[in-house]
């Protein structure tokens, strides 16, 4: 016997496995067109839309340093992972790598592939879960014709970010949990099916444990995934398979990234407090997707359409064993139970952390698993004319179709915020049109197009006149940047430059890797990140912390004339003593200092503490929390 399969499951059929298929050469070729013609309308609309987002260059920094030897981090000597997606970041990295081709042009070519994939596969599972019914039907275009309609939908599948890749990891679980549940087990199979069955399940517990390397959230569809596989009909042995094959990659990557980066998630969760609850932000931010395309319109639509087209309701049995419920996990039904309820879940979180400063951009992971068990509207022919109610069935699923696809036209040529429009109140902003416009580049790709963004220009010329080296920040003025010179000696060569600055994509691809780059909110600065987060701040952007920590962080000269006029210098002298603080110590150890063995092993062990870690941005303040002594001030002579 199997590993994969037990007597009992082998010998009892599926709880709703219908035993014959609809598919007909007529059918499957109207859903093969359906396909083609879905996937081209995506890819088209991602092109006509193509560019990649500051926060896509981020991404790039890290490849860039991977390319060069020196490992996975933003900036070379401090262990910092500014990247939320694991798995994206090493997929442009192999893909840089294999075809020596400039870092930007892998990136939207990969962006392509696995944005236009993503609608066939979701597609072939909707398929391959509704086709199996006596009836004759027709398969449509439906859910996916919404999705690609929605704009962000199509700025997010290039932009640099992970987007892509994220839909492409929830269309391919949907699929292999629709084949896995509408295999027909009450069959007697021979050894060899039996081994291949072995295979698929293996291969899909590897793929579904995959999720938090996708995207962190993406753990809610996993962790449901595994729960329905690990306690289906199998043998025992075979759930500890399924156990190893789920965790070996996430678990052993996240030994090694609390051992290497000294957190138990990526900083990014720290920079933007990805635990905290922001819910009335995040009601704003659905309805700031909701709202100018009427998307609530489709899905009122499809909800119906579902309802119509699934034809005679069965009557609901519940289990009444824990064999029986055991085998209902393994189900049609069951799987679209938990897309719907992971689907939810992920829009529940999505609006709890107060969705995200960029229009529509982390809500579509959830849009996009609601909308796959209709992302194909089954059309039932009825089988006489005088069929009367399978004749109103049809039209009622034909006329759901249609409004569907009048819709979406509309939709997808509908601005859901004002072209280049300034951040408003909800701090909410059309990223791709902002960056179009500040930078003259309708399509923004490549990292010097940037330099047409203000001060990048300048940055590049205030990094060549000041050989020397120092720490630059930006001025009032988008044409100069301040200056904060490092100490002498100046050893040969330039103390090297540091540039502070929260556009740290289009900064870092402008810059050399010699260079280092940080930011007021954290993402590659640590010491940004474990600041309070600012009350009523914007979106993803509500911490900020005051240059006088970085003038002390780095050791630059701390008095005027080398100040600039609006920095104080008792506050640089402050903020100097408040980073002796030991916890504050032990942090940025954990980044910095070399790693050895007794440090790898002290960050796993003090990673949880690390992540909760904050101190006071007032450097008055924090010197009083961390309880140090309070040097003598200028002020006080």
């Amino acid at each position: 016997m199997s590993l994969s399969t037990s007597r009992e499951a082998l010998t009892d059929p599926a709880p709703d496995a219908p035993s014959v298929s609809s598919r007909t050469p007529l059918t499957t070729a109207i859903f093969g067109i359906g396909v083609a013609v879905s996937s081209l309308l995506f890819l088209f609309g991602a092109w006509e839309r193509r560019w990649i987002a500051d926060d896509g260059l981020i991404v790039l920094r890290t490849v860039r340093n991977l390319l060069a030897g020196n490992g996975p981090v933003f900036n070379a000597g401090e262990r910092v992972e500014t990247n939320t997606s694991t798995i994206w970041t090493y997929l442009v990295y192999a893909g840089s790598w294999l075809s020596e081709a400039r870092i930007e042009y892998v990136v939207l070519t990969i962006a392509l592939v696995l944005s236009t994939a993503a609608i066939a596969i979701a597609m072939i599972g909707t398929y391959a879960l509704r086709a199996r019914t006596g009836a004759k039907r027709i398969f449509l275009p439906a859910g996916v014709l919404v999705y690609i309609a929605v704009p962000p939908a199509r700025d997010f599948a290039t932009s640099g970010l992970e987007t892509c890749l994220v839909i492409f990891w929830i269309a391919t679980l949907w699929l292999l949990m629709v084949r896995w549940a509408t295999r027909d087990i009450g069959k007697v199979a021979r050894e060899r099916s039996l081994r291949s069955d072995q295979a698929k399940l293996l291969f899909l517990s590897f793929w579904a444990g995959l999720g938090p390397l996708v995207r962190p959230e993406l753990v809610i569809l996993s962790g449901l995934a595994l729960a329905m596989i690990f306690l289906a009909p199998q043998t025992w042995p075979s759930r500890f398979l399924v156990f190893v094959f789920a965790g070996a990659v996430p678990v052993a990557y996240q030994i090694w990234r609390m051992g290497y980066y000294g957190l138990p998630y990526p900083n990014t969760a720290v920079a933007k407090d990805a635990g905290g609850a922001k819910w009335a932000q995040g009601l704003d931010y659905l309805w700031n997707l909701l709202g100018p395309y009427m998307l609530w319109l489709p899905l009122l639509l499809l909800l119906v359409g579902a309802v119509v087209t699934t034809g005679t309701p069965r009557k609901v049995q519940l289990p009444k064993t824990v064999g029986g419920a055991q085998r209902a996990l393994r189900s049609p039904t069951a799987v679209l139970v938990f897309v719907l309820l992971a689907g939810v879940l992920q829009l529940v979180y999505a609006v709890r952390v107060g969705g995200d400063f960029m229009h529509g951009r982390t809500l579509l992971p959830a849009l996009f698993t609601l909308l796959l068990p209709i992302s194909v509207l089954p059309l039932t022919i009825p089988a006489t004319k005088s069929d009367t109610r399978g004749v109103v069935l049809l039209c009622a699923g034909a006329f759901v179709w249609v409004v569907t696809v009048i819709w979406a036209f509309f939709a997808a040529n509908t601005t859901g915020m004002p072209e280049g429009s300034i951040v408003g109140r909800s701090g909410i902003v059309d990223e791709r049109a902002f960056y179009a416009l500040n930078t003259g580049h309708a399509h923004p790709i490549l990292a010097s197009d940037y330099l047409d963004y203000p001060r990048m220009r300048a940055m590049v010329e205030a990094i060549d006149n000041t050989p020397d080296g120092g720490l630059l920040l930006p001025s009032s003025q988008f044409t100069y940047w301040d200056v904060v010179s490092p100490p002498l000696p100046i050893p040969p060569g330039g103390a090297g430059h540091t540039v502070y600055f929260l556009n740290l994509g289009m900064t870092s691809m402008n810059v050399g890797l010699d260079v280092r780059v940080i930011d007021q909110m954290g993402l590659a600065y640590p010491l940004a990140s474990h600041t309070e987060r600012l009350d009523n701040g914007r979106i993803g952007h509500d911490k900020n912390l005051f240059p006088d920590w970085v003038v002390a962080d780095l050791g630059m000269v701390g008095e005027h004339p080398y100040l600039p006029w609006y920095m104080d210098e008792d506050w640089n002298t402050e903020a100097r003593v408040a980073l002796s603080c030991p916890d504050t110590q032990e942090l940025i150890a954990s980044y910095r200092a070399p790693l050895t063995k007794d440090l790898f092993i002290r960050n796993i062990k003090r990673s949880l503490f690390y992540a909760g870690y904050r101190f006071d941005r007032v450097p008055k303040y924090e010197i009083q929390r961390c309880g140090l002594e309070e040097p003598v001030l200028q002020a006080d002579n």
